[in-house]
């Protein structure tokens, strides 16, 4: 079995962070499979090609360029997740692990030619412009991104600090535009906050798995505990909507917090010698106590292992709307110095029991939907990953569309309010999971 240090699992990419939370892994090796004789014939064509360009082409051809457009266009022919990563964004990439990074704070996709945002990070330049789980970026500073790649769209939000980057944003189905101008700064993610919930329950959010995120909720634990001792502390809230991902050990670690056996998820790839096996040790810092998990459309990937392990244990209720449905596995593959690397879909990831996460998501047990705005209605639904062109395919019941707006102000959240009213028996948790519903469309 190869073996591999964990980088990230949400690929992001300095300025903007690219994805939709994707597992990713740092690889330093492993054996090369041998190509057949067609191959070598197509890699002939390939070649061929490419001598044409060089010598005939109107204009003399920027020839790196060149080759890393061909590269890239292989690997996205795959699978929405699979690109090259060119080395400017695999250093920023490494930076944006530990936390701190420059840019507008979006996590982004690509759909349909558009760059699509999966959810802005709390607390940054595009989270204060009003940019949405769901909008469409068609244009940056007035130049189309429909033949642009990601990286290159995401090359060209980065910029200097105090630089200004002009978006035009498709919102909801009817595809609204809008004009937003966006600061660059320099992002700070702070992976975990909490709080007090009430005088009784402790409320803890994380944002996205990085390095800091399990000593945040250590920290944080640590703290309701000393503040609400004994009896007094009814149980937690964790907080994972619109969290679209990160490190998997750092999942692991997070799910692990309120284990103390069991698998947390495998992950499972094209050779079964491969399959990788995740298990908890005895170190439930919650010591027992009750656990209401949140989720909604944004919640993708790493958010997703750690609902789907405690929803399999039966250790906490899942409230809220159906995760994203980020099931699969990149791997980080460096291609010597200077040259960046190749981000390749390797493997899938599964529940403790087995349920694969791809293009299907979590179910929670309890369905709770927000009230949306009348200016919002029908504007803030995910397609989740089964909408996705390209994606890999997870059987006949995949699964899409589904609620990420989160209120402002957390007297309106009715996904809090009903998260705490369970911790203080008001309600009672049920595992009896809910059919999803769909959000109100907007009239057009």
């Amino acid at each position: 079995m190869r073996k591999v240090s964990l980088v990230l699992l949400g690929a992001a990419f300095g300025a903007t962070l690219v994805t939709v939370g994707s597992q990713t892994r740092l690889f330093s090796g492993g054996s090369a499979i041998a190509a057949g004789s067609d191959t070598y014939r197509n890699l002939n064509l390939f070649g061929d090609v490419y001598e044409k360009i060089r010598s005939d082409y109107v204009e003399k051809p920027d020839e790196k360029k060149l080759i890393e457009a061909a590269v890239n266009g292989m690997l996205t022919s795959l699978d929405p997740h699979s690109s090259y990563v060119d080395s400017n964004s695999f250093k920023e990439m490494q930076d944006q692990t530990r936390g701190t990074f420059g840019g507008l704070g979006i996590e982004v996709t690509q759909e349909d030619g558009f760059v699509k945002v999966v959810t802005p990070i709390d607390e940054t330049p595009a989270a204060r412009a009003g940019i949405l789980s769901g909008d469409l970026i068609a244009a940056i500073d007035g130049e189309s991104v429909k033949d642009l790649t990601l990286n290159q769209a995401v090359e060209k939000m980065r910029g200097p600090v105090n630089t200004t980057v002009k978006l035009t944003v498709l919102r909801g189905a009817a595809k609204d535009s809008r004009e937003v101008s966006i600061t660059r700064e320099i992002i700070k993610i702070r992976s975990v906050r909490s709080r007090v919930e009430g005088d009784d329950i402790g409320y803890i959010r994380i944002t996205q798995f990085s390095e800091q995120t399990d000593d945040g909720l250590r920290q944080a634990m640590q703290k309701f505990q000393q503040d609400m001792p004994g009896d007094k502390l009814k149980g937690y809230i964790l907080d994972l909507r619109n969290n679209p991902g990160g490190l998997l050990d750092q999942s692991i670690r997070v799910s692990n917090a309120f284990l103390e056996k069991g698998e947390i998820v495998s992950t499972r790839g094209r050779n079964a010698d491969e399959t990788q096996r995740y298990n908890a040790r005895a170190a439930d810092l919650s010591k027992g106590k009750p656990v209401v998990v949140l989720i909604n459309g944004g919640s993708a990937s790493a958010s997703e292992i750690v609902a789907g392990a405690l929803q399999d244990h039966k250790r906490a209720t899942i409230l809220g709307t159906r995760s994203f449905g980020k099931g699969s596995v990149q791997t980080i593959i460096p291609l010597g110095q200077n040259n960046g690397a190749l981000r390749l879909t390797t493997a899938r990831y599964y529940t403790p029991s087995g349920r694969s996460i791809q293009a299907k998501g979590i179910d929670p047990d309890i369905v709770v939907l927000q009230d949306v705005p009348d200016e919002l209605k029908g504007k803030d639904e995910t397609k989740g990953e089964s909408s996705l062109k390209g994606h890999l395919k997870n059987g006949e019941d995949e699964k899409g569309g589904s609620q990420a707006y989160v209120p402002p102000d957390a007297a309106k959240d009715k996904q809090l309010l009903a998260a705490a009213d369970i911790l203080r028996g008001v309600k009672k948790a049920s595992n009896a999971a809910e059919p999803a519903k769909t959000p109100e469309k907007a009239a057009n």
